[in-house]
């Protein structure tokens, strides 16, 4: 029994092995683009928060940025879908969650309840759950491989 056990662990191993990059990779190129598709046509949830958020930039209006952002999402998600741009990818990527987390800092009194840092509001929800995101990047970054080019010296 315990040697059936073991051989239904390793192939449920080798399947999930197999099926994470592309899942990982399928994951962010839909969640990019669909939330980054209702930005510009002022249909996201994150609207409001955004727009808070970009209001203090010296140049720009929060409707130009709600634009910018929701098409550098786009450009993230189909980045992903690709293995070759799967660096530049994971590069904006990093460049938009530096935005993504700032109403934590700039916005306190809309993501956490009474300003208590250990009661997120389900915006602070929205955006702490990044790091899991930031997370994947990281997975999938470190499956990356360069060509093994051989070169004369």
């Amino acid at each position: 029994m315990k040697d059936v056990l073991n051989k239904l662990d390793s192939k449920f191993i080798k399947i999930m092995k197999n099926a994470s990059i592309p899942s990982i990779r399928l994951s962010f190129g839909v969640i990019f683009i669909w939330f980054g598709v209702l930005k510009p046509l002022g249909l996201s949830s994150a609207e409001g928060l955004l727009k808070s958020t970009v209001i203090w930039l010296p140049f720009g209006s929060p409707e130009m940025w709600l634009i910018i952002i929701g098409l550098w999402e786009v450009v993230i998600g189909v980045f992903f879908f690709f293995k070759k741009t799967t660096r530049i990818a994971i590069i904006l990527l990093f460049l938009q969650m530096v935005g993504t987390f700032m109403p934590l800092v700039v916005l306190t009194e809309v993501t956490f309840q009474s300003n208590n840092f250990l009661l997120p509001t389900l915006e602070g929800q929205y955006i702490i759950k990044n790091l899991m995101i930031i997370s994947a990047a990281l997975v999938l970054g470190g499956e990356i491989t360069r060509s093994n080019k051989k070169t004369n010296e």
